[in-house]
Formats: C-alpha cells, sequence, structure tokens
C-alpha cells in the first residue's frame, strides 16, 4: 500500500508544481491577476491570482517569514504523521487518500519555502458568489480527507462481517 500511496503523492506533487509554474512563469498570472475561462449562464471558472499567507481559507494569514516557517514546519509534521499512517494503510483506498493528502501538502510548503505564501489560481463561481480560490494541492488535500471521512463511515466493520444469522 505504501507504493501506491506514494506514488499518489509523487503524481499530485508534480501536478501541482507544474499548474503552479504555468500560471505564473508563462500565462504571468501575477502580474494580469485575472483571466476569464468559463462562463455558462451564472456558473463560471475562472484564473485569479492569490496568495494565501495562511491555511485553509486563509485562516492563521501572517505576513511573518516565522509564520510562514511555522506553518510550513506544521504541514511537514503533519505530512509525517500521515506517512507513517500510509505505511500501516490496510486497504487500496486509505492509501490513496493519504497520498492525495500528502502530497498535496508538500506541495503546499514548497510554495510557502519558495514564495512565502501559497499560490491559489482556480476560482469556481455561480450565481455571483466566488468559492474561495485553492489550487491543484488544496484539492488533492480536500479530496483525501473526504475520502478518508467516507471510508471510516461506510466501510463495513470487521465484526459485522465475522457475524452471521
Amino acid at each position: 500500500m505504501l507504493r501506491i500511496g506514494l506514488t499518489l503523492a509523487a503524481a499530485i506533487l508534480v501536478a501541482d508544481q507544474a499548474t503552479k509554474w504555468f500560471m505564473l512563469d508563462v500565462l504571468r498570472l501575477a502580474e494580469v491577476r485575472h483571466i476569464p475561462l468559463l462562463a455558462l449562464g451564472p456558473f463560471g471558472f475562472d484564473l485569479t491570482m492569490v496568495w494565501n499567507r495562511g491555511v485553509t481559507f486563509g485562516l492563521l494569514a501572517g505576513d511573518s517569514p516565522w509564520s510562514q516557517a511555522a506553518l510550513g514546519a506544521v504541514a511537514l509534521a503533519i505530512a509525517g504523521v500521515l506517512l507513517r499512517w500510509l505505511a500501516r494503510a490496510e486497504n487500496r483506498t486509505t492509501a490513496l487518500a493519504l497520498g492525495a493528502v500528502v502530497g498535496g501538502a508538500v506541495g503546499n510548503v514548497i510554495d510557502r519555502v519558495r514564495f512565502g505564501a501559497v499560490a491559489d489560481f482556480l476560482d469556481a463561481h455561480a450565481f455571483g458568489w466566488h468559492w474561495y480560490v485553492f489550487n491543484v494541492a488544496d484539492a488533492a488535500i480536500v479530496v483525501g480527507v473526504l475520502t478518508l471521512v467516507a471510508d471510516a463511515l461506510l466501510r463495513p466493520s470487521p465484526k459485522a462481517k465475522d457475524q452471521r444469522p
């Protein structure tokens, strides 16, 4: 299971860093700030450059290099705990979910080290309401966590399998 999770983590890390490179160095989104992409009635999807100095949804944002270092250190510590869990994963679903979270967390830590903030640029909106701007790493973390929760809630317990009427 470790190999499955680490492979997904590496793929997400590469995809995350490649999209950030493309947005920042090729499209120069940091200079352009906003590129409308898709509008289907009240629904839309744009590229909007945001530098997230906090954690999820900008919580705990701080401009100090120390706050960025602390957030990066916490993210790396969590990734370490998740890697240990991944090494003991009992099924493919858990391994893939943990790999997604680890790959996303490491991708965002790289941004904190390189830029002092996380580069976010995916902007989904509907009926004039914008969701939080995010990136590939953020999406992987959210999908991974939701998968872990769903797996924990929906997987039959071992005792339920062993009981026979």
